[in-house]
């Protein structure tokens, strides 16, 4: 230490002082503030990163919730079209049923109506038939009857009496 005292000179310390404060006034004139301004920039832009950042997540939730929203929406619009659609083929069954046994009702009916003048054709067709037969029959008693002159005579006489009682 005690060199250094020695050789310790006032007007060297004076000049490399002087240096000094020329340097830290001319960094400060020309390096503090742009180095300041870039610092102050820097936080400004990170400020600005961190604010985006949290804009950006809190639209991100809104989106979500936005989402979900919409999810229950077409959700429950899913089940009421679905639940529609029942119905209606529900509906479509019912009317298919309905129209089916109206239908089938009125076969049956046409069918009843078509059996039943079948049936009076056919009862007055076995009349006719039966007439028919029945006057045959009648024309052949007769013609054995009549071929006999007495027996002739005696069924005229037994017409007669007959007549005569009612």
């Amino acid at each position: 230490m005690e060199t250094l005292l020695n050789d310790f000179s006032v007007g060297l310390f004076v000049m490399q002082a002087v240096i000094l404060l020329i340097i830290i006034l001319l960094m400060r004139k020309f390096a503090w503030k742009p180095i300041l301004n870039a610092l102050d920039e820097r936080e400004g832009g990170i400020a600005n990163a961190l604010k985006s950042a949290e804009n950006a997540k809190l639209e991100m939730q809104n989106l979500q919730a936005d989402n979900q929203r919409l999810l229950k929406e077409a959700r429950a619009e899913r089940e009421e079209m679905l639940k529609e659609a029942r119905d209606m083929k529900n509906k479509i069954i019912e009317d298919a049923k309905t129209e089916a046994s109206d239908t089938a009702n009125k076969l049956v009916a046409q069918a009843q109506a078509s059996i039943e003048s079948e049936k009076k054709a056919a009862i007055a067709d076995l009349k006719s038939q039966v007439a028919n037969l029945s006057l045959e029959i009648a024309e052949k008693v007769v013609r054995t009857e009549l071929s006999n002159k007495d027996k002739q005579l005696q069924l005229v006489e037994t017409m007669l009496g007959e007549k005569s009682l009612n």
